[in-house]
């Protein structure tokens, strides 16, 4: 049994750590919110550490998923730190969706210490993760990769290593870019399907077996239709990854119009009290 450590027990990472224990991996576990890595352990087993130091210690890999790039870095940094920590060798995973930037500026401080780094965000929601079927784009060298693929399995049916660090985070961004923009084609298309009264739950079932399915038509079409919201990727998570993916947009010169249109019509969803609604809520616009 490898021993190896999981920091941040949010809706993502609780189900993710609880993989890998089932998996036959010792894990110790760190939660900012101590109760969640008590829960978690009464659960699944293992260990909790009280600080992301004291987790990493004598760990081969230690794997993160927290909020953003200031949640990253007072985890990963300081004298708790996972980096304090972390031994000569091992890797650090980060499956937080963050900037490409803090992932160069994190594998280079681990280059340094002689150890490594891997970003590799995830694609699957909180359902993906429950189901250890997460779709995960990483970044780093491809023997670190190859090292942590295999553990990851344990919640992923896909990985793939899309280049070097930052990679990941890039990959992230094109897919957040990809699914709000089919999330607003479904929005429109299924709130004119209600004012032209058709029966919602036949159409769904006949056009998503052809051009216009999609897994946002598959698990999110019924709900959208009954104005349900109550779960899943909250809007102001998606309008933080896009933040993200406008500045890189900046850097390289890529258009993203359509984007930021859909973005201000998530702020609109904000300003309507939907900040925690999932990001099918595109919909409820359309009934103003």
């Amino acid at each position: 049994m490898k021993k190896m450590a999981f920091i941040g027990l949010g809706v993502m990472g609780y189900p993710m750590a609880g993989h890998l224990q089932n998996a036959g991996f010792d894990i110790c576990v760190y939660n900012r919110t101590h109760t969640k890595a008590e829960q978690w352990v009464k659960e699944f087993g293992g260990c909790l550490a009280k600080s992301p130091k004291e987790a990493a210690e004598g760990c081969e890999i230690v794997f993160l998923c927290v909020g953003n790039d200031n949640d990253v870095k007072q985890v990963v940094l300081g004298d708790n730190g996972v980096f304090a920590g972390l031994s000569e060798g091992a890797v650090l995973v980060d499956h937080t969706t963050a900037s490409a930037e803090l992932a160069r500026d994190l594998h280079s401080l681990a280059t340094l210490q002689n150890k490594h780094f891997i970003d590799a965000p995830v694609s699957g929601g909180q359902a993906g993760a429950e189901n250890g079927v997460l779709t995960i784009m990483a970044g780093g060298e491809e023997d670190i990769f190859e090292k942590v693929k295999p553990v990851m399995n344990a919640y992923a049916r896909f990985s793939q290593l899309m280049g070097k660090v930052g990679s990941g985070q890039l990959a992230k961004m094109v897919n957040q870019i990809c699914f709000v923009n089919t999330v607003q084609g479904l929005a429109e298309g299924l709130n004119f399907a209600q004012k032209a009264g058709l029966d919602t739950d036949k159409l769904i079932e006949t056009i998503s077996k052809g051009a216009a399915g999609s897994w946002q038509m598959d698990n999110r079409g019924k709900t959208m239709c009954a104005r349900e919201f109550d779960f899943g990727f909250a809007v102001d998570w998606v309008r933080k990854d896009l933040s993200m993916a406008f500045q890189e947009a900046e850097k390289i010169g890529a258009d993203l119009t359509v984007t930021k249109q859909l973005d201000g019509y998530y702020e609109k969803v904000q300003q309507k009290g939907g900040n925690r609604w999932d990001t099918s809520s595109l919909i409820a616009r359309l009934d103003d």
